[in-house]
C-alpha cells in the first residue's frame, strides 16, 4: 500500500505543478515579465540613443522626458476612460499591438538615422533631420501612452478579477508583478546595454525592434489565454450611482471582532459588456468631449474614498532620493565610481523585494491600511539619514551660494562662468568644470595644479545619503503596494480605469514638478537643500495617509487587530477564475 501512494503522490504533485503553470496567474506573470523586459529596454536605449544623435547632448532627452510627462498629465483621465468603455480584451490587445509596433518603428527609424545621419544633415539644411527627430519622440510618446493603457488595464482591472474576492491572493500577485518589475529594471538595462557597448546602436536598435516584435506575438497568445482561463473578464459592470458603492468603514455586528472596513468592491449589476448605441452627436460635442472626461476624471478622483491615499503616494514622487539620472550625477560629483553605483543599485533592488515581501506578511498581520501606515513610518526614519547627510563632513552645501547664480550668469551676463577660481580665493570644486577621479575619490578639476589640488572629498556624507535611500526602497515599495491594493479595492469596477488614469498623471505631474525643482537649482551646492525639499513632501505625503488611515479606522487605528477575514466558500461563483 505505501509503495502504491508514493507514486500518487507524485502524480498528485506533477499535476499541481503542471496545474500551476498552466494557470492564468503564471501566464499573467509569464505575459508581464515579457512586457516589463521590453519596456525597461527600450525606455533606457531610447535615452541613450537620442544622447548619442545629438553630439553628446541631453537636450532631445530632456525633451522626450518633458513630452512624456506632459503628455501622460493631460491624457491620462482620457485613457483610463477608454480602458473603463470598452471589453477588457480589446484594451488589452490594442494597447499591447501599439505599443510594440510603435517600439519596432521607431528603432527602424533610428536605425536609418545612424546610417544615413551625414546624408540627412545635408538634405534641407538639416531640417530633415530634425522632422526625424521630431518623428521619433512623438512615436516613443505614443509607445509610452499605449504602456500606460496596458498597466491600467492589467495591473489595476486583470489581477483583481483574476483574484476575485480572495484579497490574500490580490495582496500576493500585486507583490509578485511588483517583484518581476524589480528584476527587470536592473536586468533588461544591463543586457542591451552590453549589446550596444559590443556590438553598435545600430545593432542595440535591431535587436530591441527584433524583441518586441517575438514579445508582441508571444504575449498576444498569453493575453488570450488567460482571458478564456478567466470567464468573468468578459464580464463589464455598468455604470452604477454613487451611493451603491461601499463604504471603507463598514460598521460591523456587534458579536464579531473588530475588522479593518477596506473591503472589496462588488457591485450589484454585473452584466454581460454591451456598447452603448451610437448617437448622432455634434461636431462641438465632440470637440469638447475629451475635455468633460478630463474634468469628470479629476472630479471622480477627488471624491474617491482613497483620495488621501493616492495623494500621498503621489507626493512621493516629488523627490530626489532615488536612483535616476540626478542623484547618480550628483554621486559622480562626489567620487562615487560608477562600479560602486552599480552595486548600490543592485542594493536597491533588493531592498525593494524586501519591500514586496514586508507588505504580504504586515498586511496579514495587521491589515491593509495600518501596513501602509507602518510603511510610511519605516520609510521617513530611513530618510532621516538622507536629511542628516546634508550636514555631515562632505556635504557640499553652501547656504551662502544662491542655487539661482548658475542660471542667472548664464542667462544675463554676457561673460561665461569662470572655470577656475581665482588664486586670491579659496580654492573650490565647481560643477561645470570639476571631473571626479573615480580612483581616490577625490573631484579635481581637469588641468589644474597639483598645488592647488583641494583635499579627497570625506565620503561620510555621500555614504549616509545612499544609506537612507537604499534602507527607505524596503518601506517605499511596501507603501506603493499597499495604496495600489487600496485603490484596486475600493474603486467602483465601472470607473477602475479613469482613476487610476488621474492617479498616474498626479504621479507624473510631481515627478515633473522635481526635474523643474533640479533645473532651477543645479548646482551641487544646493542638492542638500533639494533633500530636505524631498524629505519635507515624503512627510506631507505620509501625513496625508496618516489623516486617511485615520479616517477610516478612527480609533482602532493604534489597536491590535486580527486578520483579514477569509474569504467564505459562499462566494459567488462569478468572480473566480481558473487559478
Amino acid at each position: 500500500m505505501a509503495r502504491g501512494a508514493e507514486p500518487a503522490g507524485e502524480r498528485r504533485r506533477c499535476g499541481s505543478v503542471v496545474a500551476y503553470f498552466t494557470s492564468a496567474k503564471f501566464l499573467l506573470y509569464l505575459g508581464h515579465a515579457l512586457s516589463t523586459w521590453g519596456d525597461r529596454m527600450w525606455h533606457f536605449a531610447v535615452s541613450v540613443f537620442l544622447v548619442e544623435l545629438y553630439g553628446n547632448s541631453l537636450l532631445l532627452t530632456a525633451v522626450y522626458g518633458l513630452v512624456v510627462a506632459g503628455s501622460v498629465l493631460l491624457l491620462g483621465a482620457i485613457i483610463g476612460d477608454w480602458v473603463d468603455k470598452n471589453s477588457r480584451l480589446k484594451v488589452a490587445q490594442t494597447s499591447l499591438v501599439v505599443q510594440n509596433a510603435s517600439v519596432i518603428l521607431c528603432g527602424i527609424i533610428l536605425m536609418i538615422i545612424f546610417l544615413f545621419k551625414m546624408q540627412l544633415l545635408t538634405l534641407y539644411h538639416g531640417w530633415l533631420l530634425t522632422m526625424c527627430y521630431i518623428l521619433v519622440i512623438t512615436i516613443a510618446n505614443i509607445a509610452n501612452l499605449a504602456s500606460t493603457a496596458t498597466a491600467i488595464t492589467i495591473q489595476r482591472d486583470w489581477i483583481v478579477v483574476i483574484a476575485g474576492e480572495d484579497r490574500s491572493k490580490l495582496a500576493d500577485m500585486n507583490a509578485t508583478i511588483r517583484r518581476i518589475d524589480q528584476l527587470t529594471n536592473i536586468l533588461a538595462p544591463v543586457a542591451v546595454g552590453q549589446i550596444m557597448t559590443f556590438g553598435s546602436p545600430m545593432i542595440g536598435c535591431g535587436f530591441i525592434s527584433g524583441w518586441n516584435l517575438m514579445s508582441m506575438c508571444v504575449e498576444y497568445l498569453l493575453l488570450w489565454k488567460v482571458y478564456q482561463k478567466t470567464p468573468t473578464l468578459a464580464l463589464k459592470s455598468a455604470k452604477v450611482e454613487e451611493s451603491e458603492l461601499k463604504q471603507l468603514n463598514v460598521k460591523k455586528e456587534s458579536d464579531m471582532k473588530p475588522a479593518e472596513g477596506v473591503q472589496l468592491i462588488v457591485e450589484k449589476d454585473v452584466t454581460g459588456f454591451e456598447p452603448q448605441q451610437e448617437k448622432e452627436i455634434s461636431c462641438g460635442a465632440r470637440i469638447a468631449e475629451p475635455f468633460i472626461t478630463f474634468r469628470d476624471g479629476w472630479v471622480a478622483y477627488y471624491n474617491q474614498p482613497v483620495f488621501l491615499a493616492g495623494m500621498g503616494l503621489a507626493f512621493l514622487y516629488m523627490t530626489v532620493l532615488g536612483f535616476d539620472c540626478i542623484t547618480t550625477g550628483y554621486a559622480y560629483t562626489q567620487g562615487l565610481s560608477g562600479s560602486v553605483l552599480s552595486l548600490l543599485m543592485g542594493a536597491s533592488a533588493v531592498t525593494g523585494i524586501m519591500g514586496t515581501v514586508a507588505f504580504t506578511w504586515l498586511r496579514r498581520k495587521c491589515g491593509l491600511v495600518r501596513t501602509g501606515l507602518i510603511s510610511g513610518v519605516a520609510q521617513f526614519a530611513c530618510l532621516v539619514l538622507c536629511a542628516v547627510s546634508v550636514f555631515m563632513p562632505g556635504s557640499p552645501m553652501d547656504l551662502t551660494v544662491s542655487p539661482f547664480a548658475d542660471i542667472s550668469a548664464r542667462l544675463f551676463e554676457s561673460e561665461p562662468l569662470p572655470a577656475i577660481a581665482s588664486p586670491e580665493d579659496k580654492p573650490e570644486v565647481f560643477f561645470a568644470t570639476g571631473m571626479p577621479n573615480l580612483l581616490n575619490g577625490s573631484t579635481t578639476p581637469a588641468n589644474s595644479d597639483p598645488e592647488m589640488s583641494p583635499e579627497p572629498v570625506p565620503l561620510l556624507s555621500v555614504s549616509l545619503l545612499f544609506a537612507g535611500v537604499i534602507a527607505a526602497r524596503v518601506g517605499l515599495w511596501s507603501f506603493d503596494l499597499t495604496v495600489t491594493q487600496l485603490l484596486q479595492e475600493n474603486v467602483v469596477e465601472s470607473e477602475r480605469g479613469i482613476i487610476n488614469g488621474v492617479q498616474n498623471s498626479m504621479n507624473y505631474l510631481l515627478d515633473l514638478l522635481h526635474f523643474i525643482m533640479v533645473i532651477l537649482a543645479p548646482n551641487p551646492e544646493a542638492f542638500g537643500l533639494l533633500v530636505l525639499i524631498s524629505v519635507s513632501f515624503v512627510a506631507m505625503g505620509h501625513i496625508m495617509y496618516f489623516r486617511f488611515a485615520q479616517k477610516t479606522l478612527g480609533k482602532q487605528l493604534f489597536s491590535c487587530r486580527t486578520p483579514d477575514p477569509k474569504v467564505s466558500d459562499s462566494s459567488p461563483t462569478g468572480n473566480t477564475s481558473t487559478v
